[in-house]
């Protein structure tokens, strides 16, 4: 009697009850797990372009306020010259996060933007026009598609 009584209290989950839930939770995973893991990429794409943006308007500030030069920029690990430490300018070595690694701030000096992805740098300064690309990124401010 108090087997029977205890059960119309507390009903319990059958089995197959039990497995359809699991069943629509995998479902679920399923669709929610792809969309976290192009979360990432899309985030460092567009980092990417917000750090491409700022550098071009410190630029664009700097060019007015220097009487029409730009600043002293060479190739290498973040030498960004005097556009670094200066108030208006920038705080700290801008890091290309679509690149990413070791060589996310290391600036080449070309006039064109790039063909392909690749890690080998992540900006590029041309000296004579004043423009300035992010490395993985073609002339359009598109990122280029990874391997």
């Amino acid at each position: 009697m108090l087997g029977r009584s205890f059960a119309r209290r507390f009903p319990a989950f059958t089995l197959v009850e039990i497995l359809i839930v699991v069943v629509i939770l995998g479902i679920l995973a399923s669709i929610v797990v792809p969309q976290f893991a192009s979360a990432t990429a899309d985030a460092q794409r567009v980092g990417t372009y917000d750090q491409l943006q700022k550098i071009r308007k410190a630029l664009a500030i700097y060019y007015v306020r220097s009487g029409n030069v730009y600043p002293n920029i060479v190739a290498g690990a973040g030498t960004w010259g005097e556009m670094i430490g200066a108030d208006p300018y920038l705080r700290e070595p801008p890091a290309n996060m679509w690149v990413g690694g070791a060589n996310a701030e290391t600036i080449v000096i070309n006039n064109v933007a790039d063909a392909a992805y690749h890690q080998n740098y992540g900006w590029v300064w041309d000296p004579a026009t004043g423009n300035v690309w992010a490395a993985g990124y073609d002339v359009n401010d598109e990122p280029l598609p990874r391997p």
